[in-house]
């Protein structure tokens, strides 16, 4: 599986733009059925409003993508919601942007710009999260040597997924794939080569983006 982008979880944004009530559902899915099926339960969730628009970009190579401007002036909602997913980078994530209408009129310059709004507004709330293959790297050092050690996981920005305390400390620390050789010469050096190292598991996790 190869790093992606997506949103971090499921979310629901609102925003009020010259009465007009703009409501983001965002979903993570992995097929464009799932995309759909979350796009019709959202009209029905929202069948009173004036507009339920959607957009969607899923597979592991972005291969499905789809605008729908449920009524709107064409090229107005759909397509700019699309293009924000785009510009944010996610990928396996559904917007169904929902208004209702407030009596005054956006023109189209307006409902391009609320669209996309609301979904770029959406998405920085909920965050966005990087899906990175990281390798295991178990750790094991004498207790004199956890702060310096602790110290240095904190700088570098790796997690801890376990510690163990026995005679001596052992800590599994997740390192992306492409930098454990490099993490484990940094480890030798900060520790003066007091410090016993070995390879688990390979796994897939997310890491918020920033």
């Amino acid at each position: 599986m190869k790093t992606y982008i997506t949103i971090k979880e499921n979310y629901q944004h609102e925003l009020i733009i010259k009465k007009s009530r703009f409501i983001t559902n965002l979903a993570r899915v992995q097929t464009p059925e799932a995309a759909q099926d979350f796009i019709t339960r959202i009209k029905k969730q929202e069948y009173k409003a004036n507009h339920n628009c959607s957009a969607f970009i899923v597979g592991d190579h972005n291969q499905f993508q789809h605008a729908n401007d449920n009524g709107e002036p064409a090229g107005t909602a759909g397509i700019p919601m699309l293009e924000t997913l785009q510009q944010m980078q996610v990928q396996n994530v559904v917007a169904v942007v929902t208004r209702y209408f407030g009596g005054i009129k956006l023109g189209s310059g307006g409902l391009i710009r609320a669209y996309r709004q609301s979904v770029s507004q959406a998405i920085n709330a909920v965050g966005r999260v990087q899906g990175i293959q990281q390798q295991e790297l178990l750790v094991t050092i004498a207790y004199n040597k956890l702060d310096s050690l602790m110290y240095w996981l904190q700088q570098q920005h790796l997690v801890i997924a376990n510690t163990s305390y026995t005679d001596q400390v052992i800590l599994t620390i997740l390192v992306n794939k492409n930098q454990i050789e490099q993490t484990k010469k940094d480890l030798n050096n900060l520790l003066n080569a007091q410090i016993q190292m070995e390879l688990g598991n390979t796994t897939f996790n997310e890491i918020p983006l920033v």
